[in-house]
């Protein structure tokens, strides 16, 4: 991996990190199926404004109902359960949950026959989801029911990620990156048309929420779902996921500093376990690659 591909990658672990506190701050306030809808319309609306402004053509006809498949799975699908997993869950559990995403990526890239499973990578699913056991069950909020379902939510997400991350590396060598990432989420946008439309009467907006969901939509799921896809071109499916590795740091800091959510040392077995899991399954080395950048 070179080493823009590293800075790139610690770009887009800060900004999706800073996802999970804004997905806090709009959720109660659009509920989760509209959120997801306004994020997608409004990350439609930022690519195609990008493909009309660097002259890109929009894919055949025949490529658009794979591609929606994939905005069902990569969009649609993650974007409804973590904006659910946020009525309940902190932005830092989320944060580390989605971390269990590599997981997901290598079991689904082993059953594709694109990558194989090894001892140490069985090792890391079993460390994987032990963490995510613990990081519920040790840390500050009470292990509730509903926050037992929002902890599998966030998980689930992370697997539609991490499989996801799969058939995006192929759709991103058959299609131009910015033209593929305008398709899914226009598609992703018609499917959650009705959804919105139904929610409007219990909406609940403040300039907080519109705020937050204006970054969403245009930031975190527009601009940085290209440059992922972009990046998908140059390095291994697997590789472009270790930004889940940084996500968590990401994410509960950019919790505790601007919601005043609790970081306790009883997420930290949780945390550490989920994150060797992911070093395990991705080969990642933090000491190697630190020595690369020198």
């Amino acid at each position: 991996m070179k080493t823009r591909h590293f800075l790139q990658l610690i770009a887009m672990s800060a900004l999706w990190g800073a996802s999970f506190p804004l997905l806090r701050i709009a959720s109660p306030a659009f509920g989760p199926m509209a959120l997801a809808g306004i994020r997608c319309a409004l990350a439609a609306l930022v690519l195609a404004l990008l493909m009309r402004l660097l002259g890109e053509r929009w894919p055949a006809r025949k490529a658009w109902l794979p591609l929606a498949a994939l905005g069902l799975l990569t969009v649609v699908a993650p974007f409804v359960l973590f904006n659910w997993a946020a009525l309940s869950l902190p932005a830092g559990y989320s944060a580390v949950l989605n971390a269990t995403a590599p997981v997901f990526g290598v079991l689904a890239a082993a059953m594709a026959g694109d990558e194989k499973i090894t001892v140490r990578r069985l090792f890391g699913c079993l460390f994987g989801f032990t963490g995510v056991a613990l990081l519920v069950q040790l840390g500050p909020v009470e292990a509730t029911p509903a926050v037992v379902l929002a902890a599998v939510a966030c998980t689930a997400a992370a697997g539609c990620y991490g499989i996801g991350s799969i058939f995006m590396k192929r759709a991103s060598a058959h299609h131009p990156p910015l033209a593929a990432a305008a398709t899914i989420h226009v598609a992703a946008a018609m499917v959650l048309v009705v959804p919105v439309g139904v929610a409007i009467p219990t909406m609940q907006l403040n300039t907080g929420a519109w705020m937050a969901v204006a970054l969403l939509g245009l930031v975190t799921s527009g601009f940085m779902y290209w440059i992922s896809m972009r990046l998908m071109r140059e390095i291994p499916a697997s590789a472009a996921t270790s930004s889940a590795f940084m996500i968590p740091l990401f994410g509960v800091t950019w919790g505790g500093l601007f919601l005043g959510e609790p970081v306790t040392a009883g997420m930290l077995p949780g945390s550490l376990l989920i994150l060797l899991a992911t070093a395990l399954i991705t080969g990642f080395n933090p000491w190697r690659m630190a020595r690369r950048l020198r």
